[in-house]
């Protein structure tokens, strides 16, 4: 399919999964049907599977947007509580089309947390509250990372209509896919390789179809290491071989470096857990002309998760400035993760959110276009991961290829499969389209602008919504803070603001995750019921663990108020 045909459907309204090889014009048809939206007064919400793609599309991730964060699962007391979150209702209810860039990377059971959250916060049963979906992406590049087989949905053949399990948790096997049952648009043209080499090997990749003769033309791209350009950037595997060489190249740089250490609060399991879901390192080194990648989105959108740039200078603070690939200068303060319940810090750790670039990751580079990259795929261990690599380069002209083993030229049989119905979904759907008279599309795609809160005529752009301004947090919690440095306890803080122990205790944890309390501070405010009891409370918390408090309450025999164990909870550092 055209994508002049594409945006022609997506304009009618329709569901669509937007799909073809790298290179086919996917983010473009997308930023083209986003500025048609946006003359016809209609704001869109832009989301993507992870950090780096949501750059690409200019928007945040689905996670973000929906509210569903990091869940690998939503209940019920979930969804009442995102369901009352401003923020997701005005972008909820904001809206009447909804992008989801790199929805490979996307599981099928967070593709139906969203839709759950949707139809809930929109009160409108059908799929995703009735907005129209558009998902973007390739099932040949990178598949969805889970940690277990609870990605799995029940599945159904798109020829018989059989329902089967489904053996990986690709978006298309989700329940949210089959009920919103877009319409696919498959492009076909070839907009990234300039060459019929490359055009080639991937189709070869895409069929299974790997013989000799693409075996020859890698073997002409490969290149000893004391061969290659300077400047391209070198793509790996594994993380390991990302930080060898970054560390290397960091050595080479003159001047003085800077090392920023992270800081942690909270139980040591807690802590190890925020810290593996990390991308900045404990120790961040850092020298003017360092190559870096942020680890993070910025809240007021000047980066994510994924952007590239270079050290320039050091500030007077000692802080890093960075240049990004986009011009702009930014003085990058450290930011904070955190691991959250019920609205309480359990724990939290803060660094700059930096790493360095010189090297990345495959899965760092998807999405991206290269004019030249080095590339070593020898302990590739993932299907799709030599796709996406060798997909990176415009041409065969400028891959250095270090080394591939057979696993780096395997997709995967299921996307393979599904690839060959999307194909025909995509014909059918042209076909059908090709059969609309101009007059039936105009009618479809002015009711659809109505629809939508848009203006046929155009010319006009949607206005930016006023907010509110914006509360200062954290002078209760000082307030409370005070009178604590006064040798007042809990009891007393209670009777002299006029508060609810559980509102006192939430600023003792708040303020002791801001290092405003330490450990000595919270055994002062125990009770003497709960230092008695200490050893049973954190015996407890190790067998039942410290997400929630009902089980080791229960456990108790319910011997302590929720507030007493939120306390002890604090001072409890898991093996």
């Amino acid at each position: 399919m055209l994508q002049e045909t594409a945006l022609k459907i997506l304009q009618t309204g329709t569901n669509v999964f937007l799909t073809g090889e790298p290179g086919s014009g996917k983010t473009h048809t997308v930023n083209a049907y986003i500025a048609w939206l946006r003359d016809k007064g209609i704001e869109p919400a832009i989301t993507a599977s992870t950090g780096i793609a949501a750059t690409h599309v200019g928007g945040m991730t689905i996670h973000s947007w929906s509210g569903i964060g990091v869940r690998r699962e939503l209940t019920d007391w979930d969804l009442d509580a995102i369901s009352q979150n401003k923020r997701i209702i005005d972008h909820a209810r904001g809206t009447n089309v909804l992008i989801i860039d790199e929805i490979s990377m996307l599981a099928a059971d967070t593709l139906d947390m969203v839709d759950r959250v949707l139809r809930e916060v929109r009160g409108n049963s059908y799929a995703f509250g009735g907005m129209q979906v558009v998902l973007v992406g390739d099932f040949f590049q990178l598949p969805p990372v889970v940690k277990d087989e609870r990605g799995a949905q029940d599945t159904i053949d798109m020829d018989t209509g059989r329902v089967t399990r489904a053996r990986t948790p690709f978006a298309f096997n989700a329940r949210a896919w089959r009920e919103l049952n877009p319409l696919v648009c498959y492009l076909h043209e070839q907009h990234r390789q300039s060459d019929a080499r490359s055009a080639q090997v991937l189709g070869a990749l895409r069929r299974g179809a790997v013989g000799p003769e693409i075996h020859r033309v890698l073997g002409e791209r490969s290149v000893d290491a004391d061969a290659l350009p300077a400047e391209a950037p070198k793509l790996f595997t594994h993380n390991l071989n990302v930080d060898r060489m970054n560390d290397e190249r960091l050595a080479a740089v003159p001047g003085t470096q800077k090392r920023y250490d992270m800081i942690a609060r909270g139980p040591a399991h807690m802590v190890e857990a925020l810290k593996r879901g990390c991308l900045s390192p404990e120790s961040l080194v850092l020298k003017v002309g360092a190559r870096v990648m942020f680890t993070k989105n910025d809240p007021a959108g000047r980066y994510v998760n994924g952007t590239l740039g270079e050290v320039v200078a050091f500030t007077g603070s000692g802080l890093p400035s960075v240049r990004t690939k986009a011009g702009r200068t930014l003085d990058v303060e450290p930011t904070e993760w955190k691991l959250d319940d019920g609205g309480k810090t359990l724990a939290r750790i803060a660094q700059v959110p930096l790493r360095l670039a010189w090297a990345m990751t495959v899965h760092k580079s998807q999405g991206m276009t290269l004019d030249a990259a080095v590339i070593d795929l020898s302990e590739a261990f993932e299907y799709g991961q030599g796709y996406v690599a060798l997909s990176r380069v415009r041409s065969l002209a400028g891959l250095y290829l270090l080394g591939y083993n057979e696993r780096a030229l395997l997709v995967h049989p299921e996307a393979a499969a599904a690839d060959v119905v999307f194909k025909k979904q995509s014909a059918s759907a042209r076909a059908r389209f090709e059969e609309m008279s101009d007059g039936e599309h105009i009618e479809y795609r002015n009711a659809f602008i109505t629809a939508a809160g848009g203006s046929v005529a155009g010319g006009t752009r949607p206005q930016p919504k006023k907010r509110a301004p914006k509360r200062q947090k954290g002078d209760s919690a000082l307030a409370t803070l005070a009178l604590l440095e006064k040798g007042m306890d809990i009891d007393d803080v209670m009777t002299e603001r006029k508060l609810a122990k559980s509102t006192v205790v939430t600023h003792v944890c708040e303020l002791f995750m801001q290092d405003k309390l330490d450990r000595a501070d919270i055994e002062r405010l125990l009770s003497r019921e709960v230092r008695a009891g200490l050893r049973d409370i954190h015996a407890a918390f190790k067998k039942h663990g410290t997400k929630t408090l009902v089980p080791v309450h229960t456990a108790l025999k319910r011997t302590y108020s929720f507030q007493d164990l939120e306390l002890a909870r604090l001072l409890f550092d898991a093996p």
